[in-house]
């Protein structure tokens, strides 16, 4: 959930530069989608550029009449932008924005006693949307339509837009001025604020914070200023590797399978994408046009193969849960595990054209251990003993204790629950999956066998495939039953609006929301539904394209919607899995923040200025209704006849909906403990390696005990290129409030439709509109009236 490409958000976390990427928040692998990074990496050299265009293309391209990049005042024109128009924007852009913000800095310097509130965070807002705008769509680009063209030009300019933001983070005259501002405030406190009072409070104590974070209390030209913006600037590049390594790693990797009997027993949906996915490698591989053309003219035979399977997300998850061949298991989960290690960088490095002097290379192993002795580094000079320290400054969470504590909550249910559910798949695999699973054979399940017995249990156990399920979750009718939810408790209407606005992808959907009652419009947003492995990075994420700003005159906000579900295969539409129909309401509710906010401070409104460890609230409360009998009814229609999901599947549906919810939880757990162990008590610079914390960590929970070649740290980008670094555990800190939020509805009874519709107002009159301008504790209490009580995520996790 990112307010900026997510990197990019913790590196400029000054909330008066949130605009200089767009936001954009990643759901969580392990709660069941992959990640996503675009960060940003530098390059010294200018001459790139110059390969790419002249330099009487250049001044063409700097001209805002016809560089789509210089055209803030409206929404992207995807269809005009190339990435040649980047470096000539940003030089325009910053050399205007760097002239402009001296002139602040001198006035403020003069008068910073009476500064006004209006004469700062309003002012720098405006002054720096044209810089948002421009790297906003560079930065989206960068994740859904990635292209060696446009890496070139971004890794070009990373390194003065991260300069530039550093003046903005620290600068003396701001930080005086707004100092200056709360003290007054202060001396007239005052019990009455309205609601535009509490956000300019809480945006000024934000943007303090975040300056101090950013090290504006470092003496201007000391070795210590110097050696953190080296830092900084080291921490983007390192970053932005990371995630291509992870990306170029993941379409690397594609195991062809020829023998059906490999596959036996798998979904014709999987066997289908399987095989399109190989006539999509043929037609890559051929060498011309006639070929691909030939190719791309033949008929894909599901049945007959050949298959291919590779690691973007659908194909990945589908293939550990249902191919019954252990080797192939084997072969597609290490690919899976080692991707962008020492295991793969030698064929990546040997693909690159150039190699950059001190540029990182393919292997994330150095990356992580150079981004945690930084990490480690850079909490020294703030005067804090460690980064998980820092990074808890400006979240909910007090201490790492207290979220320790949370977790070994959580923990002593979760762990003997998954030790059961483990029991009980392999005692399933003795008992039917032959000799090579006999005790003598195999001591215990591998982690390439866990998945696929797990998912053969709860086929037994309930008596219901996934497959099943398939064709009543087609995308269409999904979108209008979530469409119909959000009308029936909030009062929203959303309208199709495709044609309004320029895309990307011709697979991308454009949408508006209006207000039932007023009629009024009151947010946009862009949908990519389906998993593009050429060039669209995996996971699901929501992305601020324009955020709500009385400074800007935005009334309308517009989000980017971005998730990697099953694409439509032949002539079906897009069937989707019941995991990928929650994904969809997960990300849905971060836009739903993101687009009702009543907030108009730019700084604090729709999800900026939320802390990190609350802003999964709402995704993760959306979630809670693809279990809601009038909700599911509303989407789950077969895609050919039109007939609604019978009674009997959706019971078996909600039966299984705590099914493996054990080993789910030790999962998220584990990666929150580590992700905290490493930025608190491990020392980069010891004899322990990253890979000793993951096995000494993954010890608690013993059945998740890593195999040898192991690098699942090299692809863990929420923590190492995503924003979410000592910061993982905000999905189960954020989930206590958002089950204790849908307990609200339960208390009401989710068949007493006024009721719910009653809940509802109110949660979208606080949680949804109230943004950053409201504290999350205080926000949480004005919708339930107390804190927050774990007793409901046990309770819906069948831990209690």
């Amino acid at each position: 959930m990112k307010i900026l490409s997510v990197a990019l958000a913790t590196l400029l976390s000054a909330p008066q530069i949130r605009a200089f990427s767009s936001a954009a928040i990643i759901r969580s692998s392990s709660t069941r989608s992959n990640y996503l990074s675009p960060s940003v990496h530098s390059c010294s050299s200018s001459s790139t550029a110059r390969t790419m265009s002249s330099v009487a293309e250049d001044t063409k391209v700097a001209d805002p009449a016809t560089n789509p990049l210089l055209q803030p005042d409206d929404l992207p024109k995807f269809s005009a932008v190339e990435p040649s128009q980047l470096t000539p924007a940003m030089q325009l852009i910053l050399e205007k924005l760097e002239s402009d913000f001296a002139a602040m800095e001198s006035k403020l310097a003069e008068s910073k006693d009476t500064a006004t509130f209006d004469e700062v965070l309003p002012e720098l807002e405006k002054m720096q949307h044209p810089l948002g705008f421009a790297w906003g769509i560079a930065s989206h680009l960068n994740g859904v339509k990635n292209s060696d063209e446009l890496r070139i030009a971004y890794e070009q300019n990373q390194p003065n837009i991260v300069k530039t933001s550093m003046k903005f983070s620290q600068s003396k005259p701001v930080y005086d001025a707004l100092m200056a501002v709360q003290k007054k405030w202060e001396s007239e406190e005052s019990k009455d604020d309205d609601f535009v009072m509490l956000q300019k409070k809480r945006a000024v104590a934000n943007s303090l914070r975040s300056m101090t974070l950013q090290g504006v209390g470092l003496e201007e030209g000391s070795p210590e200023q110097i050696r953190f913006n080296e830092i900084k600037l080291r921490s983007a590049e390192l970053a932005n590797a990371f995630s291509n390594n992870v990306l170029d790693a993941t379409k690397l990797f594609g195991l062809t399978v020829s023998d059906s009997k490999s596959l036996e027993g798998a979904p014709d949906s999987a066997l289908a994408m399987w095989a399109q996915a190989h006539q999509q490698h043929l037609i890559k591989e051929a060498s011309d046009e006639d070929e691909k053309k030939k190719l791309g003219e033949a008929e894909v035979d599901a049945k007959a193969g050949p298959w291919r399977i590779t690691l973007d997300g659908p194909s990945y998850v589908a293939a550990m849960q249902h191919v019954p061949d252990r080797d192939i298991r084997k072969q597609v989960y290490i690919g899976y595990l080692t991707r962008a290690s020492e295991f793969t960088a030698e064929q990546l490095e040997s693909k690159e054209t150039e190699k950059k002097e001190g540029a990182p290379g393919k292997d994330n192993v150095p990356i992580i251990n150079e981004m945690l002795k930084l990490r480690k580094e850079v909490s020294g000079l703030l005067g804090f003993n460690n980064y998980a320290e820092q990074s808890l400054a400006s979240k909910m969470a007090p201490d790492v204790q207290s979220v320790a504590d949370l977790s070994n909550l959580i923990l002593e249910k979760a762990l003997p629950a998954a030790e059961k559910e483990l029991a009980a798949a392999t005692a399933l695999a003795r008992e039917a999956g032959g000799d090579e699973y006999s005790e003598s054979n195999l001591e215990k399940l591998m982690p390439w066998d866990a998945a696929f017995w797990v998912e053969r249990l709860k086929e037994n156990m309930f008596d219901l495939k996934e497959e099943e399920l398939k064709p009543y979750f087609a995308l269409d009718p999904v979108l209008d039953g979530m469409f119909g939810l959000v009308d029936r408790i909030f009062g929203v209407e959303v309208r199709e609006a495709n044609g309004k606005a320029e895309v990307w992808h011709p697979d991308v959907k454009f949408f508006e929301i209006y207000d039932k009652e007023s009629g009024e419009h009151m947010a946009s947003f862009f949908l990519d539904p389906y998993s593009r492995p050429a060039d669209k990075r995996g996971g699901a994420w929501m992305a601020d394209c324009r955020g709500k700003s009385s400074a800007l005159g935005i009334d309308v906000p517009v989000a980017y919607l971005t998730c990697n579900g099953s694409p439509p295969v032949g002539e079906k539409p897009s069937l989707m899995s019941f995991r990928e129909v929650e994904t969809l309401f997960h990300e849905f509710g971060h836009g739903l923040q993101h687009m009702l906010t009543r907030a108009t401070i730019g700084d604090v409104a729709g999800i900026n200025g939320v802390e990190w460890d609350a802003v999964e609230l709402p995704s993760q409360f959306m979630e809670n209704w693809c279990y809601d009998k009038p909700t599911v009814d509303g989407f789950a229609k077969h895609y050919e006849t039109g007939e609604p999901l019978p009674e009997e599947m959706f019971k078996k549906l909600n039966d299984q909906k705590t099914f493996g919810a054990g080993m789910m939880a030790c999962r998220q757990l584990l990666f929150g403990m580590m992700d905290l162990e490493l930025h608190s008590n491990y020392d980069p610079d010891g004899d322990e390696t990253i890979f000793d914390v993951q096995r000494r960590m993954a010890a608690i929970y013993p059945y998740a005990l890593p195999v040898e070649e192991d690098r699942f740290l090299c692809g863990f980008s929420h923590i190492f290129a995503g924003g979410y670094s000592a910061g993982y555990y905000s999905y189960k800190w954020a989930e206590v409030m958002s089950a204790d939020a849908f307990g609200a509805f339960e208390d009401v009874g989710l068949d007493n439709e006024e009721g719910v519709r009653e809940v509802g107002r109110k949660f979208r009159e606080t949680v949804l509109s109230l943004g950053g301008g409201v504290s999350p504790s205080e926000v949480f209490e004005q919708f339930r009236g107390r804190g927050p009580s774990p007793e409901a995520l046990l309770r819906h996790n069948g831990l209690a």
